[in-house]
């Protein structure tokens, strides 16, 4: 080929990418990096998907937002990396609601594959960490302590991972999950959310699955809390259930909470089961959990506040021991729950230990 040729072909191709335009280039996943008093949200704000928003280790007296999918918020570690209320209230919807961290996508647009990992959320007014509209949510290594009502909690979201937390002393449930929680409707779809590798102390509940389905609370601890696990239903349909509460290690849940409008006092109350259907509750070990509130003891069957009984759920396999009033204890009008292969000393009615 001649210098003429080549001179040719190098026209033709630079004519060719005018007439064309250049190819958008990659984004490469960036790390925005926050020092204690500069602003988390900005920092939110400027990242794109694949992008993390790195958190120096300190405390940040702000709330902030999520809002794009695919985005990681980070702190150095839980210990050493503290997001608390701002002295004054900020303008964010977030903020005004009372909460830390807010995680916020649409039914129709949910954000998808956003993790907030390694920090602390502590002391705010309402919940710790919100999420709403999500898919794919992943939660780990966060502490939630003393926020007003609860310390991690979901709604309208699928294919959640909330693993090796610690939610400790929130007013309400130290975990929480459910399907809406501004309006009546019936159970969703979790999509396999795992609820695992976590610990609740200090709570009222420790764990609350709402009006869910397709779910798993797997080889958490609870112990310090009114209530361990509760798995909550009603007459709404799809019924709430098709769930699974496995390997989990349910101690000394006997700290006293009040009534309220929708519930009795709680004292000593493991795994609570009211309304829902085809649940699995097997090879937990269950101790120590004492009270005299008609939801005490250590796995518990009752009918939902409204009245429907909780049916075709199977209770086996479980270890159970100095629970009072009992081990187990079937409150429940249906026929249709199974109780095999557990071992305990009392039950209520005998005979199923």
């Amino acid at each position: 080929m001649n210098k003429r040729h080549i001179a040719l072909l190098a026209c033709t191709a630079a004519a060719v990418a005018a007439g064309l335009g250049a190819a958008p280039s990659a984004h490469h996943p960036t790390v925005h990096r926050v020092q204690p008093g500069q602003s988390i949200q900005k920092a939110l704000d400027a990242a794109k998907a694949g992008d993390t928003v790195l958190l120096a280790p300190g405390t940040y007296k702000q709330s902030v937002t999520v809002r794009k999918s695919g985005v990681t918020l980070r702190g150095h570690s839980a210990a050493v990396t503290v997001l608390t209320p701002a002295a004054k209230t900020g303008s964010s919807a977030c903020a005004k609601a009372g909460n830390g961290i807010c995680v916020t996508g649409t039914d129709k647009k949910p954000l998808k594959d956003v993790t907030v990992r390694s920090l602390t959320v502590r002391g705010f007014a309402k919940n710790g960490l919100w999420a709403t509209g999500t898919d794919r949510l992943a939660v780990k290594r966060v502490v939630a302590e003393k926020n007003g009502q609860w310390g991690i909690a979901e709604e309208r979201s699928t294919r959640s991972a909330l693993t090796h937390n610690l939610a400790r002393r929130n007013g309400d449930a130290g975990l929480f999950v459910a399907n809406t929680v501004d309006s009546e409707e019936g159970a969703r779809d979790a999509r396999k959310t795992v609820i695992r590798h976590n610990r609740t102390d200090g709570n009222r509940v420790g764990v609350t699955v709402r009006r869910l389905r397709n779910l798993t609370v797997d080889r958490n601890e609870a112990t310090g809390n009114c209530a361990a696990v509760f798995v909550v239903g009603d007459e709404s349909t799809p019924r709430a259930g098709h769930l699974s509460v496995t390997r989990n290690h349910i101690h000394d849940n006997n700290k006293y909470c009040a009534k309220t409008p929708r519930l009795p006092f709680l004292q000593g109350s493991g795994i609570v089961l009211t309304g829902a259907e085809e649940t699995l509750v097997a090879y937990n070990r269950v101790e120590g959990n004492k009270g005299t509130s008609p939801l005490s003891g250590g796995i518990v069957l009752f009918k939902s506040l409204v009245g429907v009984p909780s049916e075709r759920n199977e209770i086996r396999d479980n270890l159970l021991t100095g629970n009072s009033p009992a081990d187990l204890a079937n409150r429940d009008t249906a026929r249709t729950n199974t109780f095999s292969g557990n071992a305990c000393t009392l039950s209520e009615p005998a005979g199923m230990c």
